[in-house]
Protein backbone atom coordinates (compact mmCIF):
# COMPACT_ATOMS: atom_id res chain seq x y z
CA UNK A 1 0.00 0.00 0.00
CA UNK A 2 1.27 3.45 -0.95
CA UNK A 3 0.09 7.01 -0.48
CA UNK A 4 -0.20 9.03 -3.69
CA UNK A 5 -1.37 12.58 -4.31
CA UNK A 6 -3.30 12.96 -7.56
CA UNK A 7 -4.03 16.33 -9.12
CA UNK A 8 -6.61 16.73 -11.89
CA UNK A 9 -6.53 19.84 -14.06
CA UNK A 10 -9.40 21.79 -15.57
CA UNK A 11 -9.71 19.74 -18.76
CA UNK A 12 -9.84 16.54 -16.69
CA UNK A 13 -12.86 17.80 -14.69
CA UNK A 14 -14.56 19.88 -17.38
CA UNK A 15 -17.97 18.16 -17.05
CA UNK A 16 -19.84 15.62 -14.93
CA UNK A 17 -18.83 12.93 -17.43
CA UNK A 18 -15.19 13.91 -17.04
CA UNK A 19 -15.49 13.92 -13.25
CA UNK A 20 -17.04 10.44 -13.32
CA UNK A 21 -14.06 9.23 -15.38
CA UNK A 22 -11.70 10.77 -12.83
CA UNK A 23 -13.61 9.08 -9.99
CA UNK A 24 -13.20 5.67 -11.66
CA UNK A 25 -9.46 6.25 -11.92
CA UNK A 26 -9.24 7.14 -8.22
CA UNK A 27 -11.36 4.08 -7.39
CA UNK A 28 -8.85 1.88 -9.23
CA UNK A 29 -6.07 3.03 -6.91
CA UNK A 30 -8.25 2.52 -3.84
CA UNK A 31 -9.18 -0.98 -5.01
CA UNK A 32 -5.54 -2.02 -5.07
CA UNK A 33 -5.07 -0.75 -1.52
CA UNK A 34 -3.45 2.64 -2.09
CA UNK A 35 -4.33 5.72 -0.05
CA UNK A 36 -5.20 8.68 -2.28
CA UNK A 37 -5.34 12.41 -1.63
CA UNK A 38 -6.88 14.30 -4.54
CA UNK A 39 -6.28 17.93 -5.56
CA UNK A 40 -8.55 19.51 -8.17
CA UNK A 41 -8.65 22.58 -10.35
CA UNK A 42 -11.77 24.49 -11.37
CA UNK A 43 -13.92 22.93 -14.10
CA UNK A 44 -12.80 23.81 -17.63
CA UNK A 45 -12.64 27.57 -18.18
CA UNK A 46 -14.33 28.43 -14.88
CA UNK A 47 -11.37 30.37 -13.47
CA UNK A 48 -11.29 32.50 -16.64
CA UNK A 49 -15.02 33.17 -16.25
CA UNK A 50 -14.62 34.19 -12.63
CA UNK A 51 -11.65 36.39 -13.51
CA UNK A 52 -13.70 38.17 -16.17
CA UNK A 53 -16.52 38.60 -13.64
CA UNK A 54 -14.08 40.34 -11.30
CA UNK A 55 -12.83 42.57 -14.10
CA UNK A 56 -16.38 43.53 -15.04
CA UNK A 57 -16.60 45.60 -11.86
CA UNK A 58 -14.61 48.06 -13.92
CA UNK A 59 -12.62 50.02 -11.36
CA UNK A 60 -9.05 48.99 -12.18
CA UNK A 61 -7.61 51.41 -9.60
CA UNK A 62 -9.38 49.85 -6.62
CA UNK A 63 -7.56 47.19 -4.63
CA UNK A 64 -10.01 44.32 -4.72
CA UNK A 65 -7.41 41.58 -4.50
CA UNK A 66 -8.82 40.16 -1.26
CA UNK A 67 -12.28 39.88 -2.82
CA UNK A 68 -10.84 38.53 -6.07
CA UNK A 69 -9.27 35.69 -4.07
CA UNK A 70 -12.60 34.94 -2.41
CA UNK A 71 -14.23 34.84 -5.85
CA UNK A 72 -11.58 32.80 -7.68
CA UNK A 73 -11.30 30.20 -4.93
CA UNK A 74 -14.90 29.10 -5.48
CA UNK A 75 -14.09 27.38 -8.78
CA UNK A 76 -11.96 24.68 -7.17
CA UNK A 77 -14.42 24.29 -4.31
CA UNK A 78 -17.21 23.41 -6.74
CA UNK A 79 -15.09 20.70 -8.35
CA UNK A 80 -14.01 19.27 -4.98
CA UNK A 81 -17.60 19.02 -3.78
CA UNK A 82 -18.93 17.42 -6.97
CA UNK A 83 -16.09 14.87 -7.18
CA UNK A 84 -16.58 13.98 -3.51
CA UNK A 85 -20.27 13.34 -4.14
CA UNK A 86 -19.54 11.17 -7.19
CA UNK A 87 -16.94 9.10 -5.31
CA UNK A 88 -19.24 8.61 -2.32
CA UNK A 89 -22.09 7.56 -4.61
CA UNK A 90 -19.76 4.96 -6.14
CA UNK A 91 -19.06 3.50 -2.70
CA UNK A 92 -15.77 5.27 -1.95
CA UNK A 93 -16.35 7.68 0.97
CA UNK A 94 -14.87 11.07 0.13
CA UNK A 95 -14.86 14.50 1.74
CA UNK A 96 -14.09 17.87 0.16
CA UNK A 97 -11.73 20.38 1.77
CA UNK A 98 -11.02 24.02 1.08
CA UNK A 99 -7.45 25.23 1.54
CA UNK A 100 -8.51 26.74 4.87
CA UNK A 101 -10.08 23.50 6.08
CA UNK A 102 -6.85 21.63 5.34
CA UNK A 103 -5.02 24.46 7.09
CA UNK A 104 -2.76 25.49 4.24
CA UNK A 105 -1.18 28.63 5.71
CA UNK A 106 0.12 31.24 3.24
CA UNK A 107 1.49 34.74 3.39
CA UNK A 108 -0.90 37.65 2.81
CA UNK A 109 0.02 38.34 -0.83
CA UNK A 110 -3.42 38.11 -2.40
CA UNK A 111 -3.59 36.56 -5.91
CA UNK A 112 0.05 35.39 -5.65
CA UNK A 113 0.40 33.94 -2.14
CA UNK A 114 3.16 31.55 -1.10
CA UNK A 115 2.70 28.53 1.14
CA UNK A 116 4.26 28.87 4.59
CA UNK A 117 3.01 25.75 6.36
CA UNK A 118 0.53 22.87 6.04
CA UNK A 119 -1.13 21.12 8.97
CA UNK A 120 -1.65 17.48 7.92
CA UNK A 121 -3.77 16.40 10.93
CA UNK A 122 -7.15 16.73 9.20
CA UNK A 123 -6.04 14.84 6.10
CA UNK A 124 -4.31 12.06 8.04
CA UNK A 125 -7.42 11.58 10.20
CA UNK A 126 -9.61 11.15 7.11
CA UNK A 127 -7.11 8.78 5.51
CA UNK A 128 -7.03 6.63 8.64
CA UNK A 129 -10.82 6.28 8.38
CA UNK A 130 -10.66 5.15 4.76
CA UNK A 131 -11.90 8.46 3.35
CA UNK A 132 -10.59 10.03 0.14
CA UNK A 133 -9.81 13.71 0.90
CA UNK A 134 -10.54 15.91 -2.12
CA UNK A 135 -8.74 19.23 -1.74
CA UNK A 136 -9.57 22.44 -3.61
CA UNK A 137 -6.26 23.44 -5.17
CA UNK A 138 -4.84 26.92 -5.76
CA UNK A 139 -5.82 28.30 -2.34
CA UNK A 140 -5.03 28.68 1.34
CA UNK A 141 -5.56 31.17 4.17
CA UNK A 142 -3.29 33.76 5.74
CA UNK A 143 -2.72 34.28 9.47
CA UNK A 144 -5.89 36.41 9.67
CA UNK A 145 -7.96 33.63 8.04
CA UNK A 146 -8.37 35.57 4.80
CA UNK A 147 -8.72 33.35 1.73
CA UNK A 148 -5.67 33.60 -0.52
CA UNK A 149 -4.89 32.13 -3.95
CA UNK A 150 -1.51 30.96 -5.16
CA UNK A 151 -1.46 32.45 -8.65
CA UNK A 152 -0.48 30.73 -11.88
CA UNK A 153 0.13 27.00 -11.47
CA UNK A 154 -1.41 27.13 -8.01
CA UNK A 155 -3.18 23.76 -8.09
CA UNK A 156 0.00 21.99 -9.22
CA UNK A 157 1.83 23.70 -6.36
CA UNK A 158 -0.86 22.63 -3.88
CA UNK A 159 -0.53 19.02 -5.02
CA UNK A 160 3.27 18.94 -4.78
CA UNK A 161 3.23 20.65 -1.38
CA UNK A 162 0.72 18.14 0.00
CA UNK A 163 2.74 15.25 -1.41
CA UNK A 164 5.83 16.57 0.37
CA UNK A 165 4.24 17.06 3.81
CA UNK A 166 2.34 13.75 3.60
CA UNK A 167 5.51 11.95 2.45
CA UNK A 168 3.70 10.49 -0.55
CA UNK A 169 5.29 7.97 -2.91
CA UNK A 170 4.83 10.43 -5.78
CA UNK A 171 2.69 13.31 -6.97
CA UNK A 172 0.65 12.48 -10.07
CA UNK A 173 -0.42 15.39 -12.29
CA UNK A 174 -3.24 14.44 -14.67
CA UNK A 175 -3.74 16.57 -17.78
CA UNK A 176 -5.07 16.17 -21.31
CA UNK A 177 -1.71 15.00 -22.71
CA UNK A 178 0.13 11.71 -22.21
CA UNK A 179 3.17 13.20 -20.53
CA UNK A 180 5.99 15.60 -21.36
CA UNK A 181 6.76 15.46 -25.09
CA UNK A 182 9.99 16.19 -26.94
CA UNK A 183 8.15 19.25 -28.28
CA UNK A 184 4.59 20.38 -28.96
CA UNK A 185 2.89 17.57 -30.97
CA UNK A 186 0.72 20.19 -32.65
CA UNK A 187 3.85 21.54 -34.33
CA UNK A 188 5.80 18.29 -34.82
CA UNK A 189 3.44 15.37 -35.33
CA UNK A 190 6.26 12.85 -34.71
CA UNK A 191 7.07 14.29 -31.27
CA UNK A 192 7.21 11.57 -28.66
CA UNK A 193 6.52 11.40 -24.92
CA UNK A 194 9.56 11.18 -22.66
CA UNK A 195 9.73 8.35 -20.13
CA UNK A 196 11.80 10.42 -17.67
CA UNK A 197 12.98 14.00 -17.33
CA UNK A 198 15.18 15.54 -14.64
CA UNK A 199 13.89 18.35 -12.43
CA UNK A 200 16.54 20.57 -13.98
CA UNK A 201 15.38 19.85 -17.53
CA UNK A 202 11.70 20.27 -16.61
CA UNK A 203 12.39 23.65 -15.02
CA UNK A 204 14.05 24.84 -18.21
CA UNK A 205 11.34 23.39 -20.46
CA UNK A 206 8.56 24.91 -18.34
CA UNK A 207 10.20 28.33 -18.14
CA UNK A 208 10.86 28.36 -21.89
CA UNK A 209 7.30 27.66 -22.98
CA UNK A 210 6.35 24.03 -22.29
CA UNK A 211 2.94 24.39 -20.65
CA UNK A 212 2.55 20.90 -19.17
CA UNK A 213 3.72 22.02 -15.71
CA UNK A 214 4.26 25.38 -14.07
CA UNK A 215 7.81 26.21 -12.97
CA UNK A 216 6.75 26.95 -9.39
CA UNK A 217 5.48 23.40 -8.83
CA UNK A 218 8.63 21.91 -10.37
CA UNK A 219 10.83 24.12 -8.18
CA UNK A 220 8.95 22.90 -5.10
CA UNK A 221 9.29 19.26 -6.14
CA UNK A 222 12.98 19.68 -6.92
CA UNK A 223 13.68 21.30 -3.55
CA UNK A 224 12.13 18.41 -1.63
CA UNK A 225 13.01 15.64 -4.13
CA UNK A 226 9.35 14.71 -4.66
CA UNK A 227 8.89 12.69 -7.88
CA UNK A 228 6.20 14.02 -10.21
CA UNK A 229 4.50 11.82 -12.78
CA UNK A 230 2.63 13.57 -15.61
CA UNK A 231 -0.24 11.45 -16.92
CA UNK A 232 -3.30 11.74 -19.13
CA UNK A 233 -6.80 11.52 -17.67
CA UNK A 234 -7.96 10.14 -21.00
CA UNK A 235 -5.60 7.19 -21.54
CA UNK A 236 -3.62 4.55 -19.67
CA UNK A 237 -0.24 5.66 -21.04
CA UNK A 238 2.67 5.39 -18.59
CA UNK A 239 3.31 9.15 -18.64
CA UNK A 240 6.54 10.98 -17.79
CA UNK A 241 8.39 10.67 -14.48
CA UNK A 242 10.16 13.85 -13.35
CA UNK A 243 12.84 13.05 -10.84
CA UNK A 244 16.35 13.91 -9.68
CA UNK A 245 19.37 13.59 -11.94
CA UNK A 246 20.97 10.74 -9.99
CA UNK A 247 18.18 8.34 -10.94
CA UNK A 248 17.99 9.61 -14.52
CA UNK A 249 19.60 7.82 -17.42
CA UNK A 250 22.63 9.94 -18.30
CA UNK A 251 23.12 8.07 -21.60
CA UNK A 252 20.05 9.70 -23.07
CA UNK A 253 20.27 11.81 -26.25
CA UNK A 254 21.98 15.20 -25.98
CA UNK A 255 18.65 17.03 -26.18
CA UNK A 256 15.58 16.01 -24.22
CA UNK A 257 13.17 18.54 -25.63
CA UNK A 258 12.51 21.72 -27.58
CA UNK A 259 10.37 24.49 -26.08
CA UNK A 260 9.25 27.76 -27.58
CA UNK A 261 7.38 30.96 -26.77
CA UNK A 262 5.41 32.92 -29.35
CA UNK A 263 4.31 35.78 -27.10
CA UNK A 264 7.66 37.59 -27.11
CA UNK A 265 8.66 41.06 -28.30
CA UNK A 266 12.06 42.68 -28.72
CA UNK A 267 13.07 46.25 -27.82
CA UNK A 268 16.31 47.97 -28.81
CA UNK A 269 17.84 51.21 -27.59
CA UNK A 270 20.59 52.30 -29.97
CA UNK A 271 23.46 54.71 -29.45
CA UNK A 272 23.62 54.65 -25.65
CA UNK A 273 26.65 56.02 -23.81
CA UNK A 274 28.78 53.17 -22.44
CA UNK A 275 29.04 54.34 -18.84
CA UNK A 276 28.62 52.57 -15.48
CA UNK A 277 25.00 52.21 -14.39
CA UNK A 278 23.48 52.67 -17.85
CA UNK A 279 21.76 49.24 -17.81
CA UNK A 280 20.07 50.12 -14.53
CA UNK A 281 18.87 53.45 -15.90
CA UNK A 282 17.35 51.67 -18.90
CA UNK A 283 15.80 48.67 -17.17
CA UNK A 284 14.89 50.31 -13.84
CA UNK A 285 11.76 52.09 -15.18
CA UNK A 286 10.76 48.89 -17.01
CA UNK A 287 10.97 46.93 -13.76
CA UNK A 288 9.13 49.67 -11.85
CA UNK A 289 6.24 49.21 -14.31
CA UNK A 290 6.11 45.51 -13.35
CA UNK A 291 7.20 44.42 -16.83
CA UNK A 292 9.24 41.22 -16.91
CA UNK A 293 12.46 41.29 -18.94
CA UNK A 294 13.71 38.02 -20.36
CA UNK A 295 16.79 37.93 -22.62
CA UNK A 296 19.29 40.83 -22.60
CA UNK A 297 22.12 41.58 -25.03
CA UNK A 298 24.47 44.57 -24.88
CA UNK A 299 26.88 45.39 -27.73
CA UNK A 300 29.62 48.02 -27.46
CA UNK A 301 30.68 49.68 -30.72
CA UNK A 302 34.12 51.05 -31.62
CA UNK A 303 33.02 54.59 -30.75
CA UNK A 304 32.21 53.35 -27.20
CA UNK A 305 28.46 53.69 -27.74
CA UNK A 306 26.19 50.79 -26.77
CA UNK A 307 23.23 49.09 -28.39
CA UNK A 308 20.99 47.61 -25.67
CA UNK A 309 18.50 44.88 -26.64
CA UNK A 310 16.05 42.94 -24.48
CA UNK A 311 12.83 40.96 -24.75
CA UNK A 312 9.50 41.29 -22.93
CA UNK A 313 6.10 39.66 -23.19
CA UNK A 314 4.26 40.78 -26.30
CA UNK A 315 1.35 42.09 -24.23
CA UNK A 316 3.80 44.53 -22.57
CA UNK A 317 5.39 45.71 -25.83
CA UNK A 318 3.54 49.01 -26.27
CA UNK A 319 3.91 50.02 -22.62
CA UNK A 320 7.58 49.11 -22.60
CA UNK A 321 8.17 51.04 -25.83
CA UNK A 322 6.61 54.21 -24.39
CA UNK A 323 8.73 53.91 -21.24
CA UNK A 324 11.89 53.30 -23.25
CA UNK A 325 11.29 56.30 -25.49
CA UNK A 326 11.00 58.51 -22.42
CA UNK A 327 14.21 57.05 -20.96
CA UNK A 328 15.99 57.52 -24.30
CA UNK A 329 15.34 61.27 -24.18
CA UNK A 330 16.68 61.46 -20.62
CA UNK A 331 19.96 59.65 -21.36
CA UNK A 332 20.51 60.96 -24.89
CA UNK A 333 20.15 57.68 -26.78
CA UNK A 334 20.04 57.84 -30.56
CA UNK A 335 16.96 55.72 -31.27
CA UNK A 336 14.44 53.24 -29.89
CA UNK A 337 13.18 50.49 -32.13
CA UNK A 338 11.47 47.15 -31.64
CA UNK A 339 9.87 44.06 -33.12
CA UNK A 340 6.75 42.33 -31.80
CA UNK A 341 6.83 39.48 -34.31
CA UNK A 342 9.59 37.36 -32.82
CA UNK A 343 9.67 34.01 -31.05
CA UNK A 344 12.05 32.36 -28.62
CA UNK A 345 13.14 28.79 -29.26
CA UNK A 346 15.09 26.70 -26.73
CA UNK A 347 16.75 23.29 -26.81
CA UNK A 348 17.13 21.62 -23.41
CA UNK A 349 19.09 18.60 -22.23
CA UNK A 350 21.39 17.51 -19.39
CA UNK A 351 23.53 15.82 -22.04
CA UNK A 352 24.94 19.25 -22.91
CA UNK A 353 26.94 19.19 -19.69
CA UNK A 354 29.31 16.55 -21.01
CA UNK A 355 29.22 17.10 -24.78
CA UNK A 356 30.66 19.91 -26.89
CA UNK A 357 29.34 21.21 -30.20
CA UNK A 358 25.63 21.37 -29.38
CA UNK A 359 25.39 25.10 -30.04
CA UNK A 360 27.38 24.78 -33.27
CA UNK A 361 25.03 22.07 -34.51
CA UNK A 362 21.97 24.13 -33.59
CA UNK A 363 23.25 27.20 -35.39
CA UNK A 364 24.23 25.17 -38.45
CA UNK A 365 20.75 23.62 -38.72
CA UNK A 366 19.12 27.06 -38.53
CA UNK A 367 21.57 28.45 -41.08
CA UNK A 368 20.77 25.65 -43.52
CA UNK A 369 17.11 26.65 -43.27
CA UNK A 370 18.08 30.33 -43.88
CA UNK A 371 16.82 31.32 -40.44
CA UNK A 372 18.58 34.33 -38.93
CA UNK A 373 19.37 34.35 -35.19
CA UNK A 374 18.74 37.71 -33.55
CA UNK A 375 19.68 36.93 -29.91
CA UNK A 376 21.33 34.04 -28.07
CA UNK A 377 21.18 33.01 -24.42
CA UNK A 378 22.72 29.92 -22.81
CA UNK A 379 22.84 28.02 -19.56
CA UNK A 380 24.51 24.73 -18.64
CA UNK A 381 21.68 22.65 -20.11
CA UNK A 382 19.86 25.11 -22.40
CA UNK A 383 20.44 27.20 -25.53
CA UNK A 384 17.81 29.80 -26.45
CA UNK A 385 17.61 31.89 -29.61
CA UNK A 386 15.31 34.65 -30.82
CA UNK A 387 14.14 34.33 -34.42
CA UNK A 388 11.38 35.75 -36.60
CA UNK A 389 8.07 34.23 -35.57
CA UNK A 390 7.19 33.18 -39.12
CA UNK A 391 10.12 30.73 -39.12
CA UNK A 392 9.37 29.17 -35.72
CA UNK A 393 7.63 25.97 -36.80
CA UNK A 394 10.19 25.33 -39.53
CA UNK A 395 12.99 25.76 -36.98
CA UNK A 396 11.37 23.45 -34.42
CA UNK A 397 10.82 20.69 -36.98
CA UNK A 398 14.36 20.98 -38.37
CA UNK A 399 15.99 20.86 -34.93
CA UNK A 400 13.73 18.05 -33.75
CA UNK A 401 14.94 15.90 -36.66
CA UNK A 402 18.59 16.99 -36.45
CA UNK A 403 18.90 16.05 -32.78
CA UNK A 404 17.26 12.64 -33.27
CA UNK A 405 14.03 13.36 -31.42
CA UNK A 406 11.61 12.17 -34.13
CA UNK A 407 9.60 9.10 -33.17
CA UNK A 408 11.02 5.95 -34.75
Amino acid sequence: MALVVQKFGGTSVASIEHIERVAKRIAGYRDRGDEVVVVVSAMGKETDRLDELAKSVGDSDADFRREVDVLLSTGEQVTAAVLSMVLTKMGYPAKSFTGGQVKILTDASHTKARILDIDTDNLRRELSQGTVPVVAGFQGVDSDQNITTLGRGGSDTTAVALAVVLEAKECQIYTDVEGVFTTDPRVVDVAQPLATVTFEEMLELASQGSRVLHTRAVEFASKYKMPIRVLSSFSDAAGTLITNEESHNMEQPLISGIAFMKDEAQLMMLGVKDIPGIASRILGPISDANIEVDMIVQNVAADKSTDFTFTVRREDYERATAILESVAQEIGAREVTGDNKIAKLSIVGVGMKSHAGVATKMFKVLSEESINIQMISTSEIKISVVIEEKYLELAVRALHTAFGLDAS
